[in-house]
């Protein structure tokens, strides 16, 4: 196949020995150009494939050299010499082709020219070998490798080359490891080898190739290589690199495998069939989830045909039906169903189904949709709806639903006492606009009807609605001729696409009225409540002048008693003074302490024996100085059948007291004070009705001062009486006891004429026992003076000023007196005496460490009973009668309040020692 000129350059032979050589025929493919000459010439040296050069002696060594040196790659040389030239070449004779001995015969000549033919084909034609095995193995696309028998290779193709990414001089003549990029040779890649050349067989097999970049999995033919001698020197193979082949094949399973896995685990079921429905091509477990089997054989055991067995009957005949209709492929339907499980559950399905085709044959593919929880959501929603409608029903005269879209409703409820007229026109077919229009216009007020209309539009019901659910309204309404109050409602429902209200009409006409009388009277409690804020803000600014007053008349002279102390008479006027303030101060304190007390209906009355007369008399002296230093006339009279009566003493010299005071201190000099106590008949035998008038020709009230005159707080502001001291408390407090005690009160004034107040009770008679018991006197100064020296009192109380003037009282009536600091000490008095030590208790009840309550407890439970009996007598600032039965409730005897009066404490001692 190939063809080839061979240059051939003769250097220093006759001319007969060129002709004989260019009169050799060329071996076929090739051809001869012959050239020669006596010396060398560079320009055919360097053209020429032989170059036969006739020399002899040093001078050959040299030619040799420089022919070498300027001939082409495969260009042979051959020295024609005498044998003795040939030993003087030394190293020049490796330039050589050949060494032909002169001297040389045309015989000889053309032999060894003709052996040289012969070799320089042999050459070409292994070239030409060469050539195509290399040209057919790098057109392979497979590797191809030829390796010695200790894993050489000798031998690649580009295939081998580009897999291993290495030029055919990296990879001939390296092992595997190196060609490979790991670290050892591949054990299992050597054992097939060793395998091969030992059997003398060719092998396949599929091997996984070790790399840097991981394993690649080839597909392997190999086979034996045979020495000359018929021995095995190697191997040849041939690798069909299946890496990718492979790693698709694995993900087409592993995809396979997760639509398996995906089929078999999705909510929704999947059912192919059929379509005559004697086979099942593929079903999911939630199917038969859905179905109410656990395996495909049970379905196709319990007599699936297309349907399962577990649909109930009704639907049955539908779902057929369905399927029917199913005629060219791409058809599909969808249709609900029920299914009935063994243990007697329904559940509700979506079916979707389709006809599909693969290989010519058509199946049924269906999709099953699990959609109980929905419908019994769906029914829960209709029973709420249903009670909502129910419930509106019951509170409302009209209940309608309406169609937003199609203006279309119905009455859903209609109250039995509805008018004839409005029955009329919600009943039958009824719209949205023409109905409400229509109620408009007969029922709803004027003023109100363009209110109600524009509410009523779709647009304004739309809007609404759309953030919040309900919305209502008040209009007012012609009923019989009156104006009434309704309310209107409008709740939107939303049943799938379709847009629904439910339309209520509700009768509030009492409830708005009730409200807007609760609203009147709340503005009316809140102006009360300012006006009553106003007053307590006046009155404390009253109270702190007038606190002040008798404050600074103490304080003043007291200060004029110790500059005077040598003078006892102006002494004695001072602490006169000083008394009658102090008491003044009292009375502020007790005002202001009982209106608390009545306005926390803590107030209560004492009942007891009293004389009227007696009172009265009392009143009458207990004001003639002060009558006298004002220089009025003061009459009293009475007109009395019974004078002893059943009543709270106390509460009613309050009363008393405060009108007549009124009365003397608004009353200027020179006037007139009246007090009378006149008996009226009674409504029975065992009572009396009694009425008193207090009257004076004092100043006067203004008519608006006294629609105001019992309010707490309050007292009439005119330059008259602006001098004058008083807490605004009195006539509050009066009002409130004669209230307690059942009695009536009433009042007539005329400024500048005079003030008279009349006022009622009716108190219970005293019998002869009511009167025998209640004759107890008040101490006298015999008893200070003498009774107290039999006595030793024990005194508790944590405040040293208290407790040195209440030594000083008792000391000065005759009593030993032993003093204890707090609660704890006089318990530990009591215990540590003996017997008849002490003779009474005075007991304060605030103390640190033990409280009086605690220390009365205490003393009763005391082992010694003559010790724990001992009289206890609280003399506290906690004044009330709440805290008189607290201190009862204790153990102690009797209750005195702070500050001390000298006479009550004396009478109370009498009757706990006597």
């Amino acid at each position: 196949m190939y063809t080839a000129k061979l240059h051939i350059y003769l250097i220093g032979f006759s001319q007969d020995s060129v002709t004989l050589i260019s009169n050799i025929e060329p071996l076929p493919s090739f051809q001869h150009s012959i050239h020669a000459s006596e010396s060398i010439d560079a320009n055919t040296i360097s053209e020429a494939d032989l170059i036969l050069l006739r020399s002899s002696g040093p001078e050959a060594a040299q030619l040799v050299s420089s022919i070498a040196a300027q001939r082409k790659s495969g260009a042979d040389i051959v020295l024609v010499a005498p044998a003795e030239t040939f030993a003087e070449l030394d190293e020049t004779a490796c330039l050589l082709f050949d060494f032909w001995e002169a001297p040389l015969d045309d015989a000889l000549l053309a032999f060894h020219f003709k052996k040289w033919q012969a070799d320089r084909k042999l050459q070409a034609d292994l070239w030409q070998t060469d050539q195509f095995l290399n040209t057919t193995i790098d057109s392979i696309p497979n590797l191809i490798w030829y390796k010695t028998r200790d894993g050489i290779h000798e031998k690649v193709n580009d295939s081998f080359c580009a897999t291993v990414r290495k030029t055919k001089e990296q990879v001939q003549g390296q092992g595997h490891a190196y060609i490979w990029d790991v670290e050892h040779d591949d054990p299992a890649c050597i054992e097939s080898e060793n395998e091969v050349m030992a059997s003398g067989r060719t092998c396949v097999s599929e091997e996984a190739v070790q790399t840097s970049e991981g394993d690649r999995l080839l597909t392997t033919y190999k086979s034996p290589l045979y020495n000359i001698d018929g021995t095995v020197m190697g191997t040849v193979g041939v690798g069909i690199d299946i890496t990718q082949e492979r790693a698709y094949e694995q993900s087409l399973i592993d995809k396979n495998q997760a639509l398996e896995t995906i089929f078999r685990s999705l909510d929704c079921g999947v059912l192919t069939h059929s379509v005559d429905g004697t086979r099942i091509l593929g079903v999911n477990q939630k199917a038969l989830d859905i179905l109410g089997y656990a395996t495909e054989q049970e379905m196709m055991d319990d007599g699936f045909d297309t349907i399962a067995r577990s649909v109930i009957e009704e639907d049955r005949d539908r779902m057929i039906d369905q399927i029917h209709q199913l005629r060219n492929v791409g058809d599909s339907n969808s249709t609900q169903y029920r299914v009935r499980h063994s243990d007697g559950s329904l559940i509700h399905v979506m079916g979707d189904m389709k006809l599909i085709e693969n290989d010519s044959e058509r199946y049924i593919q269906r999709f099953l949709l699990d959609i109980t929880k929905q419908k019994n959501l769906e029914a829960q929603k209709e029973l709420v709806h249903h009670s909502l409608i129910q419930a509106l029903s019951s509170d409302y005269m009209v209940v309608c639903s309406f169609q937003l879209d199609s203006d279309t409703g119905e009455v859903l409820q209609v109250s039995e006492d509805l008018d004839a007229a409005l029955s009329d026109i919600f009943a039958g077919d009824i719209a949205l606009d023409q109905t409400m229009n229509a109620y408009i216009d007969k029922r709803v007020d004027a003023e109100d009807q363009e209110m109600v209309r524009s509410l009523l539009t779709p647009e304004n019901i739309r809007r609404e609605l759309s953030s919040h659910n309900r919305f209502d309204r008040i209009y007012r309404a012609n009923v019989n001729d009156a104006l009434q109050y309704r309310q209107l409602s409008v709740t939107g429902v939303r049943a799938g696409e379709e847009n629904f209200i439910v339309v209520g009409l509700r009768n509030i006409d009492q409830q708005i009225r009730e409200e807007l009388e609760q609203k009147t009277l709340l503005e009316e409690a809140l102006g009360y409540a300012n006006r009553a804020n106003e007053a307590k803000s006046t009155f404390l600014s009253n109270m702190s002048h007038d606190i002040r007053t008798p404050m600074n008349a103490i304080v003043g002279f007291t200060e004029l008693a110790t500059r005077h102390i040598g003078d006892p008479e102006r002494v004695e006027e001072y602490l006169s003074k000083i008394k009658t303030s102090g008491n003044h101060l009292l009375n502020l304190i007790n005002d202001v302490l009982d209106m608390g007390r009545i306005e926390q209906g803590k107030l209560s009355l004492d009942e007891g024996p009293c004389d009227l007369n007696e009172v009265f008399a009392a009143l009458e002296e207990i004001l003639a100085p002060e009558v006298e230093s004002k220089q009025l006339e003061f009459d009293v009279t009475t007109e009395l059948t019974h004078s002893e009566v059943l009543c709270d003493k106390v509460k009613l010299n309050q009363i008393l007291m405060n009108l007549l005071s009124n009365s003397v201190k608004f009353t200027p000099a020179g006037g007139t004070v009246r007090l009378s106590l006149t008996e009226l008949p009674a409504n029975d035998i065992e009572s009396g009705c009694y009425r008193v008038i207090v009257s004076d020709t004092g100043i006067g009230m203004a008519p608006e001062f006294l629609e105001q005159i019992y309010d707490p707080f309050e007292r009439e502001r005119t330059q008259t009486i602006s001098g004058i001291q008083g807490s605004g408390l009195g006539m509050a407090i009066v009002k409130n006891l004669v209230n307690m005690m059942g009695g009536t009160i009433q009042v007539e004034s005329e400024v500048g004429v005079g003030t008279t107040f009349t006022v009622i009770f009716t108190f219970k008679l005293v019998s002869a026992q009511d009167t025998t018991a209640a004759k107890k006197d008040e101490r006298s100064a015999l008893f200070q003076t003498e009774r107290g020296k039999n006595y030793h009192v024990l005194l508790v109380d944590d405040n040293m000023l208290n407790r040195e003037i209440a030594v000083e009282l008792l000391s000065d009536a005759g009593f030993a007196i032993t003093t204890a600091i707090d609660g704890k000490d006089a318990v530990e008095q009591l215990a540590s005496s003996e017997p008849g030590t002490f003779d009474l208790v005075l007991m304060d009840i605030q103390m640190p460490i033990m409280n009086g309550y605690e220390a009365a407890r205490a003393i009763r439970a005391l082992p010694d009973k003559e010790i724990a009996s001992v009289p206890i007598l609280a003399v506290t600032a906690d004044a009330f009668d709440e805290d008189r039965q607290r201190a009862l409730e204790a153990g102690m005897n009797e209750h005195l309040p702070k500050p001390i009066e000298v006479d009550k404490l004396f009478g109370v001692l009498d009757s706990l020692l006597d």
